[in-house]
Formats: C-alpha cells, sequence, structure tokens
C-alpha cells in the first residue's frame, strides 16, 4: 500500500470508504459531526494536521486524519480500512504513519473516541498502546475515550517513515 496526503481529488473514495467502512462495523450515525469529510484541508491540513490515504492500484482503501485538541495533543480521527482489505495491517500503517506526523508536529499526547461496541477498533487502538480515559454518551450511543502519551513511541518512529 502506498500512503499519500489527501488531496483534493480523493474527497468522493474517503466519503464512500467512511460510509462503507463505518456501516459495515454497525456504526454508522449520519449527521453534522461528518462535516470535517468535505472540508478535509480546511480542518486537518490548514495547520497542525494530517490526513492520508493508502492506495492499492490508485484505489483509496485505507485513510486516517489528525488534528491538534491543544498545542501539546493531537487527536486521531477517521481511521477506516476497506472491509475488503480489512486484517492485512493497512490500518496499523496508517495509524504509525499518523503517529509519526504527531511527534514530528511536537504532540506530547493523543487521543481519540470509538464506539464502546467496536471491538475489534478497541483491540487495535489498545494493541498500539492507548488506553482508555473516559466514557461518554453520542447520540444514544456509548463512546469510550482513549488516549496515548508519544513518549511510549519507539525510538525509531521517524517522519521518514510517513
Amino acid at each position: 500500500m502506498d500512503i499519500c496526503r489527501y488531496q483534493d481529488c480523493d474527497v468522493e473514495q474517503i466519503k464512500a470508504l467512511h460510509r462503507l467502512a463505518m456501516e459495515q462495523a454497525d456504526a454508522y450515525i449520519p449527521g453534522p459531526w461528518d462535516a470535517d469529510i468535505d472540508t478535509v484541508a480546511e480542518v486537518y491540513l490548514s495547520g497542525r494536521g494530517e490526513f492520508l490515504v493508502g492506495l492499492i492500484n490508485r484505489k483509496i482503501v485505507a485513510m486516517g486524519a489528525l488534528r491538534p485538541v491543544t498545542k501539546a495533543t493531537g487527536e486521531i480521527k477517521r481511521i477506516r480500512v476497506h472491509p475488503d482489505h480489512q486484517r492485512r495491517g493497512l490500518g496499523q500503517q496508517i495509524l504509525t504513519s499518523l503517529e509519526s506526523s504527531a511527534v514530528a508536529l511536537g504532540f506530547v499526547q493523543l487521543e481519540l473516541d470509538t464506539l464502546e461496541h467496536q471491538n475489534g477498533a478497541i483491540q487495535f487502538f489498545q494493541k498500539n498502546g492507548y488506553q482508555i480515559k473516559g466514557r461518554r454518551q453520542f447520540e444514544g450511543h456509548q463512546q469510550l475515550l482513549l488516549e496515548k502519551r508519544l513518549d511510549q513511541l519507539p525510538q525509531q518512529v521517524s517522519m521518514g517513515e510517513v
């Protein structure tokens, strides 16, 4: 898989991937909170953020984003892998690249949220050092809040791996 920075021409593919992956995980909740997908350059790329796409044969099969919350904390968003390509390490490649970007951008902590019933996502993030720090209600669903200190990353992670 080739990992590249999002370009405006990717918008339709990332919208389709987002919806497909979330529906497959029984986690698709349409609403205004998805507006960032229509404004990726503005939300993620116009400051200390990143939006990456994973391509196989020029088709986007994975994606993920990073945006600032505070000067020290970034938020991981929109990690998605096409159902036909799951369990092949593509999500891991995207997350590792985003974490490398976060270190290069000066973040010392990352946070994210996922729905409580998304067991695969929870296990994936915990395997990568994220710890559950809280819960909240979101549109009638229980959401888990996870975080990770970036000083826990191995020394070999660098921007050269992005």
